[in-house]
């Protein structure tokens, strides 16, 4: 059975190259990126990311066919946003729950969808290289309903859409794996992307904080729920494909049934809260 001639881990059959498994080329990727660029951000920037480029595709999809339909392309309306599946308490804590999922999917005009959009590319090109591709799309969606569910108990009965809460959930999912995955990555390469991944988070709650009409229980949400899920990720990286696969398994059942509960918990309590964009 071939074995990565970096850290020894048995490899699945598909990295390229083929004595290199997923996670050294990721960390090897990653130092060259730090070494290369300036801005600190840019070093999360790695090429060649189908799944980054899909989750942005279909956020793109749905931005243009609601333009397309003649809702505005700057401003949308309320009305507007709940028919395209925005999240709402009096319809998603009723009898329409899959707007925590929609949701996610659904931005508040241009700019926010060019912000969040950007923000998801320099994010997980890196995310896809850390984690195997199902794993962080996975983990994307369960942030990203994370955030939905923490928003609707800050202001059930307010409007919120936007795909903020899943990307700093990838952001926490990232510095968790990174700072507890033990993987084969220089110790200032892996201090730099956790500086700039730690800046991301601190920067962007800030500017929610002071700026209306950010949702930021979106935000700490996807947040929160990414470190947890991140740090329980974290010790998987380095398993064998087979054991890997039968702990991810549990992880993401676990996380589902998480999820339901605090579902759940949000129905007992309903507040009226402002229109907010996540």
């Amino acid at each position: 059975m071939p074995y990565c001639l970096n850290c020894r881990r048995e490899l699945v059959g598909d990295e390229d190259p083929p004595s290199i498994c997923h996670a050294c080329r990721a960390a090897m990727i990653a130092q060259s990126q730090l070494r290369n660029a300036a801005p600190a951000r840019r070093s999360l920037v790695v090429a060649g990311s189908p799944v980054t480029a899909g989750i942005i595709g279909v956020n793109a999809l749905v931005y243009v066919a609601m333009v397309v339909t003649g809702v505005s392309p700057f401003a949308p309306n309320i009305a507007d946003l709940l028919k395209w599946g925005a999240d709402s308490g009096i319809q998603t804590l009723t009898t329409q729950p899959w707007r925590i999922l929609t949701s996610n999917y659904v931005h508040i005009g241009l700019l926010h969808i060019v912000l969040n959009m950007w923000c998801l590319w320099n994010l997980g090109a890196l995310a896809e290289r850390i984690f195997d591709r199902w794993t962080y799309f996975l983990t994307y969606t369960v942030c990203g309903i994370a955030g939905s569910i923490a928003s609707l108990w800050w202001h059930p009965a307010g409007v919120g859409a936007g795909a903020s809460g899943a990307i700093f959930g990838m952001a926490g999912a990232l510095i968790s794996a990174l700072y507890l995955g033990h993987l084969p990555v220089h110790p200032q390469a892996m201090k730099s992307t956790l500086k700039s991944l730690l800046s991301f988070a601190g920067y962007n709650l800030f500017f929610g904080t002071v700026v209306p009409g950010i949702d930021n229980s979106a935000h700490i949400g996807g947040l929160t729920s990414g470190l947890i899920l991140g740090a329980v990720l974290a010790r998987s990286l380095t398993f064998p494909p087979d054991e890997r696969n039968s702990w991810l398994n549990w992880v993401f059942i676990a996380a589902a049934l998480v999820l339901l509960l605090a579902f759940r918990l949000v129905r007992l309590v309903t507040t009226r809260g402002p229109i907010g964009t996540g």
